[in-house]
C-alpha cells in the first residue's frame, strides 16, 4: 500500500517530470526506496527490464519554437560537419526534449512502484487535459515503447488516432534526423494531426546516443544497409510488431525520413520491398553510395562517387520498385540537392522514364508542374505515372528552401512553414498505393 509519504514524493516527481526534470524525479523516487537499489536497471540499460508496450500515455505541453533552418548559418544547420569535426555528427541541430521519454523515465523503478507512479501520474493528468492546460495535445494517445532483436534495441513512440478502435488502419513509420527524437519530430512534420484527419497509425523509432552520438541512423555503414541486419533489421521488426500487437493493415504500410532518416528510410525501400508499400524521402540521400564517413561526407556535398549523377545512378546496382516521394531544398547547405536525383534514379519509375519506348508497350508518363505556396516558396513537382495514370514517383524541388521538413511546424526543429506541406503530400501519396498492387506497370 502506498503510504501519506509515498504518495507526496509521488506527486512531486510528477510535477518534476511534467516540468522535463526526469533526472531529479527520479532521484526523489529511488531515494524513498534504498532497499530496492539491486532490482533496478544498470545505469547503461538502453530499455528496461520489463517493457509496458503502449502502457504510458504521453502528454505533450508543446515544445519550444526553434528557428527556421534558413536562418541558421551552414555549419549551424543540422550540425554541418567542419573539418575538425566528430565523425557521427554528419546531421543534425540538438534540441532538448522537453516533454521527455516518460518509459525512458521509469527505468530505474521497481516494477512494484512504476505501475503505481503511472497510475498516478494518468490520473493527476486528467485535470489538466480538461482544463485546456494541454490544447496542443492530439486527441489520440501518444504512447512508448521499447523493442528488442538480436541485431539491436530501439525505444520508439506510437500514435494512436483518436479514431482507432482496433480495426486495421495504415501504419507510417517516421524516422527523425540527427540529434532529434520522436517527439520533436512528431512536433515538426505534424504528423500526428494528419493522422487524426486520414485515420492512420504513426511510429516513430528513436535513435539512441549509443548507436550514433549524433543519433543519426547509420545510412553509411555497410552494416546498416542490408536486409536482416543492422538497423534495416531492427526497423522491420519494430514495424512488424506494432502491425500485429495493434491488428493494422499490413499491405498499407509506409515509411518516410528527413536528413539521415530520410536515407535510412530509402534503405529500407530497397532492403524490406514487401513490407513497406511507399517511401518519402526528405532532403537525404542514396542506398548504399557510402560505406565508411568520408564517403558520406562526400555525398553530402554532392560528390562524384558511383552515384555522382541521375545518368550514372540508373547503372548502379540498387533499385525498387516501391513507389517514392522525395522533398529537396534547393538551398540546401547541409545535403546538396543533387541527392534528390540521385535518389528517384535509384526507382523503377525513374529508370522506365528514361527507356526508348518500344513498339507495342506502353509508357510512363511524365509532368511537371511549378507552383507556389501563398506567401511562401515556389517548386517544381516532376511526377512519373505508371500506365494507369497513378503516380509512381514524385520529386519537389522547393526554391529557397534549405536542411528543413518542408511545410512543418515552428514548434519541431528544422522545419521550413513556408513550404509546401510535405507531410499532407506524403500522406496523400502513400494512400495512392499499397502491397499486392502490380509493381511492373
Amino acid at each position: 500500500m502506498i503510504d501519506a509519504t509515498m504518495t507526496r514524493r509521488m506527486e512531486e516527481a510528477t510535477r518534476l517530470t511534467r516540468a522535463g526534470k526526469l533526472h531529479e524525479a527520479m532521484a526523489i523516487l529511488q531515494g524513498a526506496m534504498p532497499e530496492e537499489r539491486g532490482q533496478e536497471a544498470p545505469d547503461n540499460a538502453y530499455c528496461g527490464g520489463t517493457t509496458f508496450e503502449g502502457s504510458c500515455r504521453v502528454i505533450d505541453k508543446g515544445a519550444p519554437a526553434s528557428r527556421p533552418a534558413s536562418a541558421e548559418s551552414g555549419s549551424q544547420r543540422a550540425g554541418e560537419p567542419s573539418a575538425g569535426a566528430a565523425p557521427s555528427s554528419a546531421f543534425g541541430h540538438a534540441r532538448q526534449a522537453t516533454t521527455g521519454n516518460i518509459l525512458g523515465g521509469d527505468i530505474g523503478l521497481p516494477s512494484a512502484w512504476r505501475d503505481k507512479w503511472r497510475l498516478l501520474r494518468e490520473s493527476m493528468a486528467q485535470p489538466e487535459q480538461a482544463h485546456g492546460i494541454n490544447e496542443a495535445a492530439e486527441p489520440g494517445a501518444f504512447t512508448a515503447g521499447c523493442f528488442t532483436h538480436h541485431a539491436g534495441t530501439r525505444d520508439y513512440k506510437l500514435y494512436l488516432p483518436g479514431g482507432y478502435h482496433g480495426q486495421a488502419l495504415p501504419l507510417v513509420v517516421m524516422l527523425h534526423g540527427c540529434t532529434q527524437d520522436p517527439d520533436d519530430f512528431a512536433a515538426g512534420t505534424t504528423m500526428n494531426r494528419l493522422a487524426e484527419e486520414q485515420l492512420c497509425c504513426v511510429l516513430y523509432p528513436a535513435q539512441p546516443m549509443t548507436a550514433n552520438s549524433s543519433k543519426c541512423w547509420n545510412w553509411f555503414k555497410a552494416q546498416d544497409q542490408q536486409r536482416e541486419g543492422g538497423e534495416p533489421a531492427i526497423l522491420a521488426g519494430m514495424t512488424r510488431q506494432v502491425i500485429a500487437t495493434h491488428g493494422l493493415d499490413a499491405s498499407r504500410v509506409y515509411v518516410a525520413g528527413l536528413s539521415a532518416g530520410g536515407a535510412m528510410a530509402t534503405t529500407l525501400a530497397m532492403t524490406y520491398p514487401d513490407l513497406y508499400a511507399a517511401v518519402g524521402v526528405h532532403s537525404g540521400l542514396p542506398h548504399g553510395v557510402a560505406q565508411s564517413l568520408p564517403d558520406a561526407l562526400g555525398a553530402m556535398k554532392g560528390g562524384s562517387g558511383p552515384l555522382g549523377g541521375g545518368g550514372p545512378a540508373r547503372a548502379f546496382g540498387w533499385a525498387s520498385e516501391v513507389p517514392a516521394i522525395i522533398f529537396h531544398g534547393d538551398q540546401d547547405m547541409t545535403v546538396h540537392p543533387s541527392n534528390a536525383d540521385r535518389v528517384a534514379a535509384q526507382y523503377a519509375a525513374s529508370r522506365r522514364a528514361g527507356e526508348p519506348v518500344k513498339p507495342g508497350t506502353s509508357h510512363a508518363r511524365v509532368t511537371v508542374e511549378q507552383g507556389k505556396v501563398a506567401n511562401g516558396h515556389a517548386y517544381t513537382r516532376t511526377t512519373h505515372h505508371d500506365v494507369k495514370g497513378e503516380p509512381r514517383l514524385e520529386q519537389w524541388r522547393v526554391t529557397g528552401a534549405g536542411h528543413a521538413w518542408s511545410g512543418g511546424s515552428p514548434r519541431g526543429s528544422y522545419t521550413d512553414p513556408k513550404g509546401p506541406d510535405a507531410t499532407r503530400e506524403m500522406l496523400r501519396f502513400f494512400y495512392h498505393h499499397q502491397q499486392g498492387e502490380s509493381r511492373a506497370s
